[in-house]
């Protein structure tokens, strides 16, 4: 998705915690201290997004995204301290999306990029502590288990970029275009939390069509294009130092990284919802066609916050963890007869995704979405 620069944290979930707030995901009911959960209406429109209304109560608030009929603005934000605590994308005409936050008082940005006035101010009202809820054991369980996750995720990023980034100052395409796809793979298990980091997923994952006027376009598509169209790693030397410095920067803000359990059942489903609507069209990796890995990572790091959720889950609606499960399995069979042995030790390799018909394409985004959309109802039974 495009991250302009000046959005200085973007989260397909809210996945960064600041310090007084917990975030959390439900369609309704009372808060922690007895009062009724606010309802905030987003309506997106070419003029703006203002609240309404535009003033709640510290505590859960459940956020309704509508569109007007503006083709401009399709997203709606709630940022705090230069850091997005909520989002819905993807609100086109017609459609509409909800998003839950438990918010402590203060003055909150609302924001809706595209927009001719695309900021907006929420006040939320009450004394501190307010929004913190309790959390049972098997969700401490599943947040630590989550940290631990994408640390050690972004600790095979590491290496496995820079083998990347080393084929490319040597000049050695053949070798480079093998590494691309495994090297991305760990990057796209933790996407959601990747983005939530401002500036560095447009540094490190920015695709050409979202590259805004004079703006630089760095990272690994910047790469790719090189790699692939021109057949040359000549000039990319500068970018593959970047991309090395901005990774380096992205362990560093993970190890300090917090993580509520809504925020796992939210940036899953998120992810997924992108993958059905935009990547399946195969315009993330438009060059180098390695789209089915990515999938394969995004799925990968969507089952693991399932997995992590599960014990709570599978006690509070045993049904829905039924559900999901067999969905999981279903993608994973989906995208089997498409696996060409492995790209790197433990990391399926795929076809190239420029082989795969419109109707195969059709078939893989609809399990993405039969399992995106009760996916989606995970972090109320968490929150």
């Amino acid at each position: 998705m495009p991250r302009p620069a000046l959005r200085t944290l973007a989260a397909a979930g809210a996945f960064v915690v600041v310090a007084g707030l917990a975030a959390a995901c439900s369609s309704g009911g009372d808060d922690a201290q007895g009062g009724s959960e606010a309802k905030v209406a987003l309506a997106l429109s070419d003029a703006g997004c203002a609240p309404n209304p535009a003033s709640v109560p510290a505590g859960p608030v459940t956020f309704t995204v509508t569109n007007s009929g503006t083709a401009k603005v399709t997203e709606g934000e709630i940022q705090k301290d230069n850091r997005i605590l909520g989002e819905k994308e993807n609100i086109t005409e017609g459609i509409s999306g909800d998003f839950s936050l438990r918010l402590d008082p203060g003055t909150y940005t609302v924001y809706c990029p595209g927009a001719a006035q695309d900021t907006a101010e929420l006040t939320v009202t009450g004394q501190g502590g307010q929004s913190q809820a309790p959390v049972d054991a098997s969700l401490a369980t599943a947040t630590a288990g989550y940290k631990q996750y994408v640390e050690n995720q972004v600790a095979a990023l590491v290496p496995a970029s820079k083998a990347f980034t080393d084929a490319v100052r040597a000049g050695d395409v053949a070798r480079a275009q093998a590494l691309y796809a495994p090297a991305r793979y760990h990057y796209e298990t933790i996407e959601p939390v990747a983005e939530s980091f401002g500036d560095l997923d447009p540094a490190i994952d920015l695709r050409e069509p979202d590259v805004e006027p004079g703006q630089d376009w760095t990272g690994f598509h910047r790469i790719e294009k090189s790699l692939w169209t021109q057949n040359t790693a000549a000039g990319m030397a500068p970018y593959a130092d970047k991309l090395d410095a901005d990774i380096a920067k992205l362990q560093a803000q993970v190890a300090g990284a917090e993580y509520q359990p809504a925020q796992l059942a939210n940036g899953a489903s998120e992810l997924l919802t992108e993958v059905s609507t935009s990547k399946v069209t195969g315009e993330e990796d438009a060059f180098s066609h390695t789209d089915l890995s990515d999938f394969d990572a995004n799925i990968a790091g969507a089952q693991q916050a399932f997995e992590l959720l599960k014990p709570s889950l599978q006690a509070k609606d045993p049904a829905l963890a039924t559900q999901l499960q067999a969905r999981f399995t279903g993608i994973t069979d989906e995208l089997t007869p498409f696996r060409r042995g492995e790209s790197a030790p433990g990391i399926p390799a795929y076809v190239d995704y420029s082989t795969v018909s419109e109707e195969q394409r059709r078939v893989l985004a609809d399990r993405v979405n039969a399992l995106a959309e009760p996916l989606s109802q995970v972090s109320g039974k968490v929150a």
